[in-house]
């Protein structure tokens, strides 16, 4: 009993630093596969954690969850920057994105994961934009703020959209799906009367892919979070501003090494294996790194690795006499 109390304790660092993404598919009938994000120091009893949903743009399609991490928040933790939320991202096979589908995601996650449901945002870029009016238009009830990123919308009603804190941003650059379309969206809201939570922001000489960089800023989130559902008459707050310069500037102040990202059911593998490995190796950036097992040797791991155990030394400040003590997170590479 002592033994396994002290290994908990050495586990339990590790465990709480660590920013935790999981792979589900094929786990919500007729829906889309999906990534969860947890963030460190997540607690599964509380209800205080915000939940983001991220819809991505047509680039990401298709059937490998991977894509979904090439940009938007997910690379956004990979790179360091720090996301206190759950994040939903879907993966979208192709086509538009359909809202009942998503809504299926957001549900299965909600009845699963301990988070605040007056805290739920939505943001998407290009088709993920188009897929965030839509389905902002379908379940605005649910939702306490949205951004959409140079897209436009189809929704079969806009008028909900004025039921919500809506920020829409596009650049005047933009080749590939021009101001036009925003403009569409802000246009169908006014045949619904008066658009008080709306904000519209047009990004002068930004082009299409310029607008990704909006998720690797804090004032993104920030403006998110200051949003909440149950709040009187559901302000939008106008004090956080996304300037071109801003987004010009967005990687500065972000510390790539800082990342602790253990990712689950990653890749090609599924099931309990590939949560085993994963959790095990947690991959970080360029950086790999692994959480030591019973067992588990430098010699052995250098092997398995494909590297020496004097590397192993130098990477993680150790000797080839130190005792691996298990839950320990040494660097592999």
């Amino acid at each position: 009993m002592k033994r396994i109390l002290l290994t908990l304790l050495i586990l339990l660092p590790s465990l709480s630093f660590a920013q935790t993404l999981t792979a589900f598919r094929g786990e919500v009938p007729n829906a889309y596969n999906f990534w969860v994000s947890t963030p460190k120091d997540y607690d599964s009893l509380s209800s205080d954690t915000p939940v983001i949903l991220f819809l991505h743009g047509a680039s990401l399609c298709g059937h490998n969850l991977e894509r979904v991490r090439r940009y938007g928040p997910l690379d956004a933790l990979k790179m360091g920057r720090q996301i206190d939320a759950l994040i939903i991202a879907p993966q979208n096979p192709g086509g538009a994105w359909n809202p009942d589908r998503i809504n299926r995601i957001v549900d299965w996650v909600f009845e699963r994961y301990a988070c605040d449901t007056n805290r739920f945002y939505v943001i998407g870029m290009s088709l993920g934009g188009y897929g965030t009016i839509d389905y902002s238009a379908a379940y605005s009830g649910r939702i306490a703020a949205a951004m959409a990123l140079c897209g436009g919308g189809n929704p079969k009603s806009y008028c909900g959209l004025n039921d919500l804190p809506l920020w829409i941003l596009h650049g005047t650059a933009d080749r590939a799906v021009t101001v036009a379309q925003s403009q569409k969206v802000i246009n169908g809201m006014s045949k619904c009367g008066e658009s008080p939570r709306l904000r519209f922001t047009k990004l002068a000489g930004v082009d299409h892919g310029g607008l990704a960089r909006a998720f690797y800023i804090n004032e993104t989130y920030d403006w998110l979070f200051q949003h909440r559902l149950d709040s009187p008459d559901r302000p939008v707050n106008t004090d956080y501003e996304i300037t071109p310069e801003r987004l010009r500037k967005a990687y500065k102040d972000i510390d790539r090494h800082a990342n602790n990202l253990i990712v689950r059911n990653g890749g090609s593998k599924k099931g309990a294996e590939a949560a085993a490995d994963d959790a095990a190796t947690g991959k970080t950036g360029d950086s790999k790194y692994h959480t030591i097992r019973k067992g588990d040797t430098l010699g052995a791991l250098a092997k398995r690795y494909g590297t020496s155990v004097g590397k192993l030394c130098k990477l993680n400040g150790m000797k080839e006499t130190t005792v691996l003590r298990v839950g320990r997170r040494i660097r592999v590479r």
